[in-house]
């Protein structure tokens, strides 16, 4: 391909960078990775950045995938969903015309819509494969391309192996092919689709409502605040809550704009107190029960509620997700409907608040290795096998499913049923933050912590696998003045007890290695999947919250003196 044929904006990009033989190698080095979680990355000029030579090459991997499939993948075709990022639409669209330049059938939102809403659709028109452009709650100059398999949900390691390997066979990645939009659609192998997925999205949604007494009691008082962060939940989420017959709804103005430069947030991410700023502003003037955020792809949800003080307190993932999965099971324990096999699901990085939670009920639950798709999996193997009933699942990282409509973590799901939760407390005269303080009381005080490393490029790459290395060949016999009973090493497969005695893994392999304390507090490191950090997880139970409070601290300061 000429330079005059390549945009504009990408042959600027270049001319910037022809004397920076540092920031050359950076991006040129490699192609950006695709794994399970897909692929994410700067936006720019370069084979290890997000622009639409890496998109079509991405794209024309995933559709050799459908033709070898046979011709009944390619009639299911693919669903395309993106967020409101930069070049998140033009990526859409790029990925349909290299994939449609096969004859593979395309959906094509017409709009932004959340990565829940793209799950949902596949399973709706019961596609072969979906994709969403989206960089989840990166900041502005990040974007992504993450692929889902026919089950509704992000794509096992096997399937993302198999687009990887075809990826590879590329040689030239400016010959890749792409059809004309116009060609595609007369031909009918092109359609986009909006208003008749949002319409079924949402009658789906209303099943998940289990007390609508509640709301009709206090669903026009309570006051709630709801912002998007310039992101693609704006329709959906207040929709939702209009239909489960919330009227008191703000919605932050400022932050409603579908803005891919995110002006009013340093990152759009929920599990920022700064997202929440203009929010509280809202909220103070409102007199807010509840706050609610979610990211640009509206698959993870941050809430904020009242506390003692009056003043507004952000809840952590694992809070959330406890307090959630203890109103389901109270509320299906009252109806006479929670059943025998009932399962909870959550991360192996996820706290163990949810785990005494649902033990309180005789309901078991079951660990995943970090990321939805495994969740998913398990739903997925439930429904086939019949072995469990699937009840709620979460992560720490603020990713909650309740109905399993969508087979991804669902802010929007998230956001209707924590409204109706708080419903319920402030028809009882409590509030959510009350909830969560009877459940401390009752079940002991946990606390969890999450430090990131942050090490970008090549070198960065080299210095998180020392990291991974050293815990490995010389792990600490205690962290934080506790001894460490246990080390579960999920790359090889074993749980090496204090004895000496070894332990399989019944879970996949994964580069995480996690250690096990004898007071029952944990730590967990493992190179994050889609970002160029290293992650350092802790979690401690103790009788009060000061107690709890130190012992997260003393081990945060012993892990992280470790490494910096």
């Amino acid at each position: 391909m000429q330079e005059h044929t390549m945009p504009q904006e990408l042959q600027s990009d270049l001319k910037l960078i022809i004397q920076n033989n540092g920031e050359i190698e950076d991006r040129f080095y490699q192609y950006l990775s695709f794994g399970t979680g897909g692929m994410r990355g700067l936006l720019g000029a370069g084979t290890n950045r997000m622009n639409i030579y890496t998109i079509r090459r991405v794209a024309e991997g995933l559709a050799q995938q459908l033709l070898v499939s046979g011709e009944e993948a390619m009639g299911r075709g693919v669903v395309i969903a993106y967020d409101t990022r930069h070049y998140s639409h033009d990526f859409a669209l790029e990925t349909a015309k290299t994939i449609g330049k096969h004859g593979i059938r395309v959906f094509l939102f017409k709009e932004s819509r959340p990565t829940p809403e793209l799950s949902f659709a596949m399973r709706q028109l019961n596609a072969f494969a979906g994709v969403v452009i989206t960089a989840s709650h990166n900041p502005a100059q990040y974007n992504g391309f993450k692929v889902y398999g026919e089950d509704g949900g992000q794509l096992p390691p096997d399937a993302a192996d198999g687009i990887v390997r075809h990826m590879k066979e590329i040689k030239d990645l400016f010959a890749i092919q792409t059809a004309d939009e116009n060609e595609l659609l007369q031909s009918e192998t092109l359609t986009y689709i909006l208003e008749e997925i949002d319409e079924v999205y949402q009658e789906n949604l209303l099943t998940l409502r289990e007390d609508a007494e509640a709301i009709e009691t206090v669903g026009m008082d309570m006051s709630i605040v709801y912002t998007s962060l310039h992101g693609s939940g704006l329709v959906p989420v207040t929709e939702g809550l209009r239909n489960f017959g919330f009227s008191n709804v703000h919605v932050v103005a400022e932050q409603a704009i579908q803005d891919a430069r995110f002006p009013t947030v340093v990152y759009p991410n929920p599990e920022e107190r700064d997202s929440f700023k203009l929010a509280i502003q809202l909220g103070k003037e409102k007199d807010a029960d509840l706050l609610l955020a979610t990211d640009p792809d509206a698959d993870r949800l941050g809430v904020a509620v009242k506390n003692s003080d009056g003043d507004y307190e952000l809840l952590t993932g694992n809070q959330l997700g406890a307090l959630l999965l203890q109103y389901l099971l109270m509320q299906k324990k009252e109806k006479g409907i929670l059943p025998s096999n009932g399962v909870a699901m959550k991360t192996i990085v996820t706290s163990e608040f949810g785990r005494a939670v649902a033990a309180t009920f005789g309901i078991p639950t079951m660990d995943t290795l970090t990321g939805f798709k495994f969740i998913s999996e398990k739903i997925e193997e439930f429904e086939k096998s019949g072995e469990y009933t699937y009840l709620f699942g979460y992560e720490e990282s603020y990713g909650f499913l309740i109905g399993t409509f969508a087979r991804d973590k669902d802010a929007v799901q998230a956001a209707l049923l924590t409204a109706e939760m708080a419903a319920y407390y402030k028809s009882t005269g409590k509030s959510l933050y009350d909830g969560l303080l009877d459940l401390y009381e009752e079940l002991g005080h946990y606390r969890e912590a999450l430090e990131s490393l942050t090490l970008t490029g090549k070198d960065g790459q080299e210095r998180i696998g020392e990291i991974m290395k050293a815990f490995r060949n010389d792990p600490p016999k205690s962290i934080g003045g506790v001894a460490v009973r246990a080390i579960e090493d999920y790359q090889a497969g074993t749980r090496q007890l204090k004895d000496g005695a070894i332990e399989e893994l019944v879970l996949p392999s994964a580069d995480v290695v996690k250690f096990l304390l004898e007071d029952g507090s944990w730590v967990c490191v493992r190179p994050s999947g889609t970002e160029p950090k290293c992650k350092f997880y802790f979690g401690v139970r103790k009788d009060s919250a000061e107690e709890a409070g130190i012992a997260i601290g003393l081990l945060v300061e012993d892990m992280m003196g470790r490494v910096l």
